[in-house]
């Protein structure tokens, strides 16, 4: 089921960007065969399976790549595989004997995707990094942050899941589309670093256009505006303001007990600091759940900030069912939603070698060669 059914992936088991863009992909029906380590850690990070929710949707065949048996089990697989998601750096897969060139000969329909955090080539290529870093060097993270503060990194949703396993699943199922009109396959070079700066595209054009200044914490939407700002409540807690539009602050400044006429400029730079230690004031003196109360059904662009339990339990996502839950934890659902080709609910991760036997079976592999690769350590 899914709007990517009969399409069959080969994931390289790796941690952050790769499994969320498989994830991306089981989730809307892709079939994902996660080649996991034999020997040593199952994978990178070992965590209890069911906690690893990005892991979820695959079945898992374990191979010790370092044996001459496993990778011809891999080149193997490649024949009817679709794809394949590897995040080594580059030259790793080569030496493997599992490189483009090598596994796009057993299928030259193959799509080939790399992820990485500088790219194939340049300079940085081979140096080690995390979100942060291809933030850091993208200009990206210069954006991020309060005036007079230092930067702040947005978890790692940009680089990473954004700027890198979002741009390769992108990447990949426009190969796929290519490929029904060129019949060939393809290699994606995803660099996180290049994602990352590709979502500041915005950023970019408004400083062209002289809107967006280099001083961080005085633009419109990086808490230089007071009407695009985070406040403390009485509690101690927090709500979110995004009134950019003129009717939408009109409605804040109704909502809040302040007279525009007395007020100002909306767009007037120079008052935004004023204006901003005004509006914590007000906020201050009502709780985070009296504000939204105070708020709810105006377009004012008011929301509470909530805790993740909370948003699990917020009544739009549970009449949307925008969270599922797996085991003890809440989880978001796939995104986005389909009218007639949705996605059947993707089963917790797999256990390093789970589907190994099942795996090899399927693709041809007799019980005999199972045996002598397991015999010789290249499977689990």
């Amino acid at each position: 089921m899914g709007p990517l059914a009969g399409l069959r992936i080969i994931e390289m088991a790796g941690i952050g960007p790769g499994p969320f863009c498989a994830m991306m992909l089981a989730d809307l029906g892709a079939e994902i065969i996660l080649i996991d380590r034999a020997v040593g850690k199952s994978r990178p990070i070992d965590i209890d399976p069911t906690l690893d929710l990005t892991a979820r949707g695959r079945r898992s065949l374990a191979l010790d790549l370092k044996k001459p048996q496993a990778i011809d089990a891999v080149l193997r697989i490649c024949k009817t595989a679709d794809g394949i998601v590897e995040g080594f750096r580059p030259g790793v897969m080569e030496r493997l004997g599992l490189g483009p060139d090598a596994c796009m000969a057993a299928n030259p329909r193959l799509v080939y995707g790399r992820m990485t955090g500088w790219g194939q080539d340049g300079p940085l290529s081979q140096i080690a990094g995390h979100d942060i870093n291809y933030l850091a060097i993208s200009g990206t993270l210069h954006m991020m942050g309060r005036a007079n503060e230092r930067p702040s990194p947005p978890l790692n949703l940009v680089a990473d899941m954004g700027g890198g396993g979002m741009m390769l699943a992108l990447g990949m199922l426009a190969a796929f589309l290519e490929r029904v009109k060129s019949g060939k396959g393809q290699v994606i070079d995803a660099a996180m670093s290049e994602g990352a700066a590709l979502l500041a595209t915005t950023a970019y054009s408004q400083m062209r256009t002289g809107w967006w200044h280099h001083q961080r914490g005085s633009n419109l939407l990086d808490s230089g505006a007071h009407f695009y700002e985070v406040y403390a409540t009485k509690d101690d807690r927090f709500v979110a303001v995004g009134a950019i539009e003129r009717q939408f602050y009109a409605l804040l400044l109704k909502g809040l007990g302040l007279d525009a006429a007395t007020l100002p400029p909306q767009l007037d730079r120079a008052s935004w600091p004023a204006m901003k230690q005004r509006l914590a004031d007000v906020f201050r003196t009502r709780s985070r759940d009296e504000w939204a109360q105070l708020f709810a059904g105006s377009d004012a662009c008011v929301s509470p900030v909530l805790t993740p339990e909370e948003a699990a339990a917020h009544p739009h996502a549970q009449a949307r069912k925008s969270f599922v839950s797996a085991g003890t934890v809440q989880r978001p659902v796939p995104a986005p939603r389909f009218s007639r080709s949705a996605a059947s609910e993707a089963g917790a991760a797999p256990h390093s070698g789970e589907h190994t036997d099942r795996v090899l079976l399927e693709f041809g592999f007799s019980g005999k060669e199972i045996e002598s690769m397991r015999s010789s350590g290249a499977v689990a």
